[in-house]
C-alpha cells in the first residue's frame, strides 16, 4: 500500500512508534526491506538519495511502486536529502510520495524560501515534504553527506520555520552523524534539546544519521517524539559484509542469484533489529 509520509508519520506519532527509512543502494536492499517488513508486519519507508537514484536509474522507481502496490504493508517512497528544487520535482514526477528538501546549509531565510517553494509544489499534487534545521554530522564514509561540525537545531527557529514553510515533518540536529562512527567515538544525543523542540511544534520529528547510535538513546528519542529514523550505513554494511563472507568462504561465483541470498539475509538481520528497536513491529494494523 503506497501512502504519503504525512499519513505514515501521523499514524506513527499517534501510536508512539518510529518508522525506519531504509536507503536503497541496490535492488537487493529493496528485497531485504520488503521481506522483513512483510514478516514483521512493519510499515517502512524506502529512502533514495539523489546519488543512489542516479546509479539505480529512474526505472528502479517502477519496481518500488510495484512492490508497494502489491502488499498490505504501508510503504512510502521518499527522496532523501534532495539538494535542489529540480531534484524534488523530478522525484515527484517519478512517483515518490515524499521528498526531503535539505536547505540546512543555507542561511535561515534562504532555507525557508527554498523549502516553502518545494512544499507549495509538492502539496499541490499530494506529496509530503520534509525539511531540515541544523546540520547532521558526517564521518566521511556516507553518501548522504553532512558537515564535520554539527550545528544543533535552534528551538527559537523551529516555530518560524514550520509556520512559514508548512512542511509535514522536520529533521532535527541533536548530535547524530551520517555513516559508521569511528572506533572509540561515542556519540551523545542532546535529548533535552529534542524535548524542547517537541514542545514547540506538533509535526512529526525526524532523526537522520541513525546508524551506530546506542539503542538506549534511540529508544528514548522515540519516546520524546521522533517518528522517523533514517538508516543507511548499517544495512549497507551488513549487506557488503555478507558478500565478503561469501567470497572468503566459497571463492569466486559468477551468478548473483547464488551469492546474494545470504547477503540479503544478513541485511535483513540488521533491518529487523531496527524494526524491533523502533517499536515498528506489528504496526500495520494501525493503518486499517
Amino acid at each position: 500500500m503506497l501512502i504519503t509520509m504525512k499519513e505514515m508519520l501521523e499514524t506513527a506519532q499517534k501510536n508512539k512508534f518510529a518508522v525506519p527509512a531504509f536507503n536503497a543502494g541496490t535492488g537487493q536492499l529493496l528485497t531485504a526491506m520488503m521481506e522483513s517488513a512483510e514478516e514483521k508486519q512493519a510499515p517502512v519507508i524506502m529512502a533514495i538519495h539523489p546519488d543512489e537514484l542516479k546509479f539505480l536509474r529512474d526505472s528502479f522507481i517502477s519496481s518500488v511502486i510495484y512492490e508497494a502496490n502489491h502488499t498490505r504493508i504501508p510503504v512510502v517512497i521518499h527522496l532523501d536529502h534532495g539538494a535542489t528544487y529540480e531534484q524534488c520535482i523530478h522525484a515527484i514526477q517519478l512517483g515518490f510520495t515524499s521528498v526531503m528538501i535539505d536547505g540546512s546549509l543555507l542561511p535561515f531565510t534562504e532555507n525557508i524560501a527554498l523549502t516553502k517553494k518545494v512544499a507549495d509544489a509538492a502539496h499541490s499534487v499530494g506529496v509530503s515534504v520534509e525539511g531540515e534545521l541544523g546540520t547532521i554530522g558526517q564521518t566521511g564514509d556516507s553518501i548522504e553527506g553532512g558537515t564535520t561540525h554539527i550545528v544543533y537545531t535552534k528551538p527559537t527557529d523551529v516555530k518560524i520555520f514550520v509556520e512559514k514553510t508548512e512542511v509535514d515533518s522536520l529533521a532535527v540536529a541533536i548530535g547524530t552523524a551520517h555513516g559508521i562512527y569511528p572506533k572509540g567515538f561515542v556519540p551523545k544525543l542532546k535529548l533535552e534539546l529534542l524535548s524542547e523542540i517537541k514542545n514547540i511544534v506538533d509535526i512529526p520529528l525526524v532523526l537522520h544519521g541513525g546508524s551506530s547510535n546506542s539503542d538506549s538513546e534511540i529508544a528514548e528519542s522515540i519516546k520524546r517524539g521522533i517518528c522517523k529514523i533514517n538508516i543507511s550505513s548499517d544495512i549497507k554494511f551488513s549487506f557488503m559484509k555478507g558478500i565478503e563472507k561469501y567470497l572468503q568462504e566459497k571463492g569466486f561465483e559468477r551468478e548473483p542469484n547464488v551469492i546474494y541470498p545470504s547477503c540479503i539475509r544478513m541485511c535483513r538481520n540488521t533491518i529487523e533489529e531496527k524494526i524491533a528497536l523502533f517499536n515498528d513491529s506489528d504496526k500495520v494494523k494501525c493503518f486499517y
